[in-house]
C-alpha cells in the first residue's frame, strides 16, 4: 500500500518540489496539504499550492488554509518585512506558474488535521515543511493527536547552520514558541531534518536541464524553481559548491521512501524561544550534556546522489 502523509507548507519554491513529489510518486498518496504562514502570507501560500496541483494534473489533493500568525507572537520575532528573512530573493509571493482555478476547501487547516486524526485507522506520515503553527495548534486541541501520528518528519533547525538568523533556521525561527511545544509533545517518532543536512544534498544547473529535459509538467516546474533558488542563493547565501542550491523540504519526502538518503542521529531536541541572540535555535544534544532522554532522530548527513535521482525518477514520463 502507498504510503499516506500530509504535508503542512509555507509554499514557496522548495515546498512546491516536495509537493509535487508527494502528489505524483505512485508509492505515496497524499492526502491533504496544509498550509501555514511563513516564506509569504499564508493566503498567497495557499494559493501557490494550488498552483502546484492544478499544474500537475492533481487538483483533487484537498488544500486546507491554515494560522496566519505564529501560536504566541503578533508577527516572527522580527517584523516579516525587516532584512532579517531575504526569502523574497528565492521564493517570491506567487510561484511562476499559472493561476489556479480549483479552490482550498472550507475546513482550516487545523480542524483539518484533528479531524483526519480523530477519525482514520491508517497510517498517515504528518510532514511539517514550514513554520509549527498548525501542529502545535493541533495538538494543543486535541492531545490525543500525539498518539495517532505514526511518524512526523520536519524540515527545520540546525546544530551548526542558521539562516534566519547566525543560530536560527527560518521555520523554527518563524514560530519557535510552536516548535518548542511539537518537539516537548511526545510524538512517538520525529525525525527533525535541518539545514547541515539539506545543505549536503544540493542540486546543481546541470540537473536543473536534466529535469527539465524530462519534458513533463512537474521537471520543468521543478528545474524553474530550482534554478530560481540557485540564483537567489548565490546572491544572498552561496553554499559550498557555487551554482547550486539546496531543496530542503523535497528530502522530507525522499526520506519517506529512502531512509538511506539521511544519516540519522537519535538525541534530544529543544527550542530557544527566550534568547536575545538565539531565539528559534534548535538546541541539538549531540553528546547527552542535558541528561534528557533522546527524543528526536536528528539528520546530520544526506546522500546528493541519491536524492536527485529520486526527483528525476519521480518526475519521468509515465508508461
Amino acid at each position: 500500500m502507498p504510503q499516506k502523509l500530509i504535508l503542512d507548507c509555507d509554499t514557496g519554491t522548495d515546498d512546491a518540489v516536495a509537493i509535487m513529489l508527494a502528489a505524483l510518486h505512485p508509492e505515496l498518496d497524499l492526502v491533504g496539504v496544509t498550509t501555514v504562514n511563513g516564506n509569504v502570507e499564508v493566503q498567497y501560500c495557499t494559493d501557490n499550492t494550488l498552483r502546484v496541483l492544478d499544474h500537475i494534473g492533481r487538483p483533487d489533493v484537498p488544500v486546507h488554509e491554515g494560522l496566519r500568525r505564529p501560536i504566541v507572537r503578533p508577527d516572527f520575532p522580527v517584523p516579516r518585512h525587516s532584512e532579517v528573512n531575504p526569502s523574497s530573493n528565492i521564493h517570491g509571493r506567487e510561484l511562476p506558474l499559472p493561476p489556479a482555478t480549483s479552490k482550498p476547501q472550507d475546513t482550516g487547516a487545523v480542524e483539518f488535521l484533528v479531524e483526519t486524526y480523530r477519525a482514520t485507522t491508517d497510517e498517515i506520515a504528518l510532514v511539517p515543511v514550514g513554520p509549527l503553527s498548525n501542529i502545535a495548534a493541533a495538538i494543543a486541541i486535541e492531545p490525543r493527536l500525539v498518539e495517532a501520528v505514526p511518524e512526523v518528519v520536519i524540515m527545520g533547525g540546525g546544530n551548526v547552520k542558521g539562516n534566519a538568523t547566525p543560530s536560527a533556521e527560518f521555520n523554527i525561527w518563524a514560530d519557535p514558541e510552536a516548535a518548542a511545544a511539537v518537539f516537548a509533545a511526545g510524538f512517538p517518532r520525529i525525525t527533525l531534518v535541518p539545514l547541515d543536512a539539506t545543505h549536503q544534498a544540493l542540486v546543481s544547473r546541470e540537473q536543473c536541464r536534466a529535469l527539465a529535459a524530462l519534458g513533463t509538467p512537474a521537471g520543468e516546474a521543478a528545474a524553474t524553481l530550482i534554478e530560481r533558488r540557485i540564483t537567489g542563493y548565490d546572491a544572498t547565501q552561496p553554499m559550498a559548491t557555487p551554482g547550486s542550491a539546496p531543496v530542503h523540504d523535497a528530502l522530507c519526502v525522499a526520506y519517506l521512501l529512502h531512509r538511506e538518503v539521511l544519516d540519522v542521529q537519535r538525541t534530544h531536541v529543544d527550542v530557544e524561544t527566550a534568547g536575545a541572540l538565539t531565539v528559534g535555535r534548535t538546541v541539538i544534544d549531540l553528546y547527552s550534556r542535558s541528561g534528557k532522554e533522546p527524543n528526536c532522530d536528528v539528520a546530520l548527513g544526506a546522500d546528493a546522489g541519491l536524492f536527485v535521482d529520486f526527483m528525476l525518477r519521480t518526475f519521468a514520463p509515465r508508461g
